[in-house]
């Protein structure tokens, strides 16, 4: 589904301030692995996604997304096949529109109407079944704006709008670090729901090594740019964070949370 083949990524080259982020980097998800990447500042975990979304092309090597070479292609087609959720809650809504305006413009992005006048009828009966799932009483709230929901709110709004595109890939950029602990177990589970209800592809970035060893099947290490561990299966059920820091000589202290 994923195939990320030798790329690297330079910034500043040839000046004093030259910072190898990715090195020579290879990766693959198959459909429906949910894959969590752990590492320090620095490791190169925000400038790989980045690569992969478009916002930056590597220097080197290729990057394949459902059998096709998306290397070259600019971000906002490549976000008809990608959603995306960031840090910032404030980042994935619009937040002087609506609850269900929000949701239309998700909706709309990969069906090639573009913007439409109104929502009809039955997009907002869709828009209130599936809002119900989130068990945060959205759905009675549709004609309210964003910025009136609280963070943990608008991020599983931006969530759902990010999944309700049913991309082929769903990258999560450490998507709960700005919550509080209720918001953030909250997020966790509904990511884990549309991850394996709708077999996403995931990859999710987390400073929380803790969550990153409960949640998906995969976990991968990075270190200066480079994927310095990936398990799954029995390696991964017997690995704990102890052992993680213990082997890698990990020591931010903000990954042991």
């Amino acid at each position: 589904m994923l195939n990320i083949e030798h790329i690297s990524k330079t910034f500043g080259a040839g000046t004093v301030n030259e910072k190898i982020a990715i090195d020579d980097l290879s990766l693959h998800l198959k459909s429906g692995d949910f894959v969590t990447v752990i590492g320090s500042n620095g490791a190169g975990k925000s400038s790989m996604m980045n690569c992969i979304a478009g916002v930056y092309k590597p220097d080197t090597g290729k990057i394949f997304l459902d059998g096709r070479d998306i290397t070259k292609q600019p971000e906002h087609k490549r976000s008809t096949m990608i959603g995306r959720v960031f840090q910032d809650p404030m980042k994935g809504t619009a937040f002087g529109m609506t609850i269900e305006e929000n949701l239309a413009i998700a909706f709309s992005k990969n069906r090639g109407h573009g913007l439409r006048r109104g929502i009809g009828n039955a997009d907002r009966a869709l828009f209130r079944e599936k809002l119900a799932l989130l068990g945060m009483g959205l759905e009675d709230r549709m004609k309210e704006k964003a910025k009136l929901l609280s963070g943990g709110q608008r991020q599983a709004l931006t969530l759902f709008m990010a999944v309700i595109t049913e991309p082929k890939l769903l990258l999560l950029d450490e998507h709960t670090a700005a919550l509080d602990p209720a918001a953030a177990r909250k997020v966790l589970e509904m990511t884990d729901r549309f991850a394996d209800s709708d077999k996403l592809c995931t990859l999710m970035i987390t400073h929380n090594m803790k969550a990153a060893l409960e949640h998906g099947n995969r976990t991968v290490l990075m270190q200066e740019g480079k994927i310095v561990m990936d398990i799954a299966g029995e390696e991964r059920r017997a690995m704990t964070v102890e052992k993680l820091v213990e082997k890698f000589a990990i020591q931010n202290d903000r990954m042991l949370l």
